[in-house]
């Protein structure tokens, strides 16, 4: 069953682009410009999340936050905010949304947080989901993943309560995390994960620990944090290396004593949860540039595992892009398709340094994309290599004409040729003009470029 979105906004090309997009990604979007009609919308159906822009032509966002959350206070709501109104977005946050997003925002953070939210909304649903997220959802036969799998089986059956994941971003790290936890004993208790850069310090700090009543001035009520919620189960620290001085402190103290107190509270809480911290970054650099705290290092790395990027394992890339591309045809209600072996060749010789979240994206955009039942080389959506923007241009030169010249009509007229010259697909003019698929959307859109014959693009 798809998830349904509610789409605030009063900018149409931004509710024009969001809905686009989350509509390729699965979900069923309805857009409303303004408070009056996100009220009607919310009143006349039921949504799994809202994404709401906070500044609205007849409503003040926090108000319109907490008029939702009134009546549905189960609702992830995600804030789209400008940059000049961050202090805001806090504010909201502390009201009872789950994240926020600075404009201008890129497409694919929006889908992470969408994921994000629902997965967390459906967090703790119990052993029913140990078949999505087990250990026989860690793919791969390579001799490193074969080792990494008897490592996690190890550390399943056992209670240890701290494990840090090391590895490049993309390499799994979040799976690898709820793998442990849905074949533990602990299966049945919530999986609880947040990003340690996706929020203030003072916010990720109400967030872990959670706030009394009156801690400050919109505490209305108390709030749990994460590590009560959790109580029992798994939680994991995403990026943990950029957390804060004063919150690894009392990370530290959550470790080692198993306790902790709320914002503005004066009793000890005690729980029992395991923690699984993640982290691209070099932590024992990170120490000795006195960023991290050696004694936490030591505390969260009794268990240390790296994960290896995609480049170090390529012999199971054919059997990771099969998977995605089921996984894809499913979650978006496709046809099943398969790859030529010219597909599976070309993939295995790809650079991946997004490692396995940029394979499943391309497998992804490619399922919903091509129409055949047989994707060949030439279907791959694999967007832009990295430094194609600096080779095409060590290709060319432009003169600036004495006389000066019009940017943005250079720049329509350079997008309506690769659309003509792709016969207007938006994938392959992407390529040839090395944007994304979305940006090359949002030209079209502000040059109100149409297909001949066609309506809108």
């Amino acid at each position: 069953m798809p998830k349904h979105i509610l789409v605030v906004d009063d900018e149409r090309l931004i509710r024009w682009s969001l809905c686009e997009r989350l509509t390729e990604e699965g979900y069923v979007c309805v857009a409303a410009e303004d408070g009056a009609r996100a009220r009607k919308e919310v009143e006349a159906q039921a949504f799994d999340l809202a994404l709401l822009d906070l500044r609205l032509p007849d409503v003040e966002g926090t108000d319109l936050i907490e008029e939702i959350l009134a009546s549905r206070p189960e609702l992830p709501v995600i804030m789209i905010t400008a940059y000049s109104s961050v202090d805001t977005a806090v504010t909201a946050m502390k009201l009872g949304a789950c994240d926020y997003i600075s404009k201008p925002f890129d497409m694919d953070q929006i889908v992470a947080s969408v994921r994000n939210a629902l997965e967390a909304k459906e967090g703790g649903a119990g052993a029913g989901e140990a078949h999505k997220f087990g250990l026989k959802n860690l793919l791969g036969n390579s001799p490193v993943m074969r080792e990494i799998k008897l490592m996690a089986r190890k550390l399943a059956d056992t209670d240890a309560t701290t494990i840090l994941l090391l590895g490049e971003t993309g390499t799994g790290k979040d799976m690898f995390a709820r793998a442990i936890h849905y074949d533990s004993a602990r299966v049945d208790k919530p999986f609880m994960n947040i990003t340690c850069t996706a929020l203030p310090d003072s916010l990720l700090d109400s967030e872990l620990f959670g706030y009394e009543e009156g801690a400050f001035t919109d505490a209305r009520k108390q709030k749990k944090g994460l590590f009560e919620l959790a109580d029992g189960g798994t939680v994991l620290l995403d990026e943990i290396g950029d957390m804060s001085a004063e919150l690894q402190g009392k990370l530290l103290r959550v470790i080692e004593e198993k306790a902790f107190k709320r914002i503005g509270g004066t009793e000890d809480i005690t729980v029992n949860v395991r923690i699984v911290a993640a982290t691209n970054r070099d932590l024992e650099k990170a120490i000795a540039d006195r960023v991290f705290r050696e004694d936490l290092y030591y505390r969260l790395s009794i268990i240390p595992i790296c994960l290896p990027p995609l480049r170090e394992r390529r012999e199971d890339i054919p059997m990771l892009a099969e998977r995605f591309l089921e996984m894809a045809c499913d979650e978006h209600e496709r046809a099943r398709k398969t790859f030529t072996p010219a597909a599976i060749e070309r993939l295995g010789i790809q650079e991946w340094p997004g490692n396995i979240r940029q394979l499943r994206n391309v497998i992804e955009r490619t399922a919903l994309l091509c129409g055949k039942g047989k994707i060949d080389a030439d279907d791959l959506e694999l967007g832009p290599h990295p430094g194609a923007e600096r080779a095409a241009r060590q290709k060319f030169s432009v003169v600036l004409p004495e006389e000066g010249c019009d940017i943005e009509q250079i720049e329509q007229e350079l997008v309506q040729q690769a659309l003509e010259r792709t016969r207007w697909n938006q994938s392959r003019a992407a390529r040839l003009l090395h944007m994304t698929r979305d940006q090359v959307r949002y030209k079209m859109e502000k040059y109100c470029l149409k297909k001949p014959g066609v309506g809108s693009p």
